[in-house]
């Protein structure tokens, strides 16, 4: 199910996927150019509800205004923030999304009182532009961390950290296989929440 809530730039659309007395949640927000339907969200959804977590997939204001350029990330940060807090107050949380929409959890973790980060795909550089490195967004989160990565992705690949796993899985940055990025959120969860299951 899929409901609006309001946010400073305009509504963001929320799609639920719940469970039966959850014990954390999930919210995860979607890449640059894209929604909430890409196999990687999907199969990190499936892995979360499949572990006990209730989860909901965002979609930034831009994007439901049907608009395909990403809002600036002071935008992107406080519409995030106007809903997360929101949707699961009395739950553990753990925040993340794809390329852009890792960034944006990143960015917001701390404000967003989360537990644990998940990144699919994140996107270290622009193609071909190393020296433009977005590693400070990933580098500043010192909650548990996961991060999902092509290991053939033109965007980089972030080094592991000391709160942070770094799985590589076939493909590049667009994950095509729910099935194999499910798997190792599986077992990140099953490690992070060892009573979710």
């Amino acid at each position: 199910m899929a409901e609006l809530v309001d946010t400073p730039h305009g509504p963001s659309r929320v799609h639920l996927h719940p469970v039966d007395a959850p014990r954390a949640a999930l919210v995860l927000g979607h890449g640059a150019a894209g929604g909430v339907e890409p196999p990687d969200l999907v199969g990190a959804a499936e892995a979360a509800n499949d572990a006990g977590l209730s989860v909901a997939l965002l979609e930034q204001p831009y994007r439901v205004a049907g608009r395909r350029r990403p809002a600036p990330a002071r935008q992107l940060d406080e519409a995030w923030l106007a809903v997360v807090p929101l949707l699961f107050p009395d739950l553990p949380l753990i925040v993340g999304g794809r390329s852009l929409g890792a960034r944006v959890a990143c960015r917001t973790a701390p404000e967003a009182a989360a537990v644990a980060v998940l990144c699919l795909a994140f996107p270290v550089h622009p193609p071909g532009k190393p020296e433009k490195t977005r590693l400070s967004e990933l580098d500043a989160v010192t909650l548990p961390t996961l991060v999902v990565q092509g290991e053939r992705d033109p965007f980089g690949i972030p080094p592991p950290g000391p709160n942070r796993q770094v799985v590589l899985i076939p493909g590049t940055h667009s994950l095509r296989s729910s099935s194999t990025v499910a798997s190792p959120v599986s077992d990140w969860l099953a490690r992070l929440l060892p009573n979710a299951a």
